[in-house]
């Protein structure tokens, strides 16, 4: 019940550091959910029917041809929200959003959401300088991809959902991290190996333990840190809890 949803102990960033009547606003309409991995939120072309704000987990936004090529765009977590696309008055995207590491997350169905940001002009805003924030982190990916070697895009990468799963234990398998790069499986396990022997982390069957968060810094060099950055300049918070 929302009653019980207390802004204080909220781990959603956006919602955490709302004013207390932009909070009340939302409030009423918040429920919390539970995903698991593979879990689908947002369909390409369908409708949004409800906005997530993560509290824990992460989601990824996947861009896709006609056909079904694909390879990721951006990736949420507690820093952020689905549903970018009603703040611009549209009501749905030509992307995949998709549950990559299970999630818990405070939930708003999409008609509730358009009321909320039309009657808070600040709350709307708020969100708006999030969604800024994320175009800047698509930018970042494009520049990466065309740039960066694998070890360095796949260090960019584990540190992003280091920062959103809140866990050393990340269930990413080879073959999801192929997509997820849009490269192919062999070049994945390849730059794993290389992390692995670096000491930055250990692999296992269905999974990636993290081991040293300051070598995969070291490997990534300046391909992270600039969304992060701008995540703090931008909405006047830590990028991380």
């Amino acid at each position: 019940m929302t009653a019980f949803i207390l802004q204080s102990s909220v781990r959603n960033r956006l919602l955490r550091v709302l004013s207390a009547g932009d909070f009340e606003r939302i409030l009423p309409n918040l429920v919390r959910c539970s995903f698991e991995q593979g879990e689908v939120l947002e369909k390409p072309g369908e409708p949004i029917t409800t906005v997530c704000l993560p509290e824990s987990g992460m989601f990824s936004v996947v861009a896709r041809t006609v056909v079904g090529t694909q390879a990721e765009a951006g990736i949420i977590g507690p820093e952020g929200m689905t549903g970018l696309a009603l703040l611009h008055g549209v009501d749905r995207s030509p992307n995949l959003t998709v549950v990559q590491i299970p999630c818990r997350a405070l939930c708003i169905e999409a008609d509730a959401f358009r009321q909320a940001i039309s009657g808070g002009r600040s709350l709307h805003d708020h969100l708006l300088r999030y969604a800024q924030v994320f175009t800047i982190q698509v930018a970042q990916g494009s520049l990466c991809n065309s740039r960066f070697t694998i070890e360095e895009r796949l260090s960019r990468w584990l540190l992003m959902c280091h920062d959103r799963a809140d866990r050393e234990d990340l269930p990413l398998t080879h073959e999801l991290l192929s997509v997820m790069l849009g490269v192919r499986r062999a070049g994945v396990t390849t730059a794993l190996r290389v992390l692995e022997n670096a000491g930055a982390l250990k692999t296992r069957r269905g999974g990636i333990s993290i081991r040293d968060r300051s070598i995969l810094l070291e490997i990534a060099g300046e391909a992270y840190g600039v969304p992060e950055a701008e995540y703090e300049r931008v909405l006047g918070l830590p990028s991380q809890a």
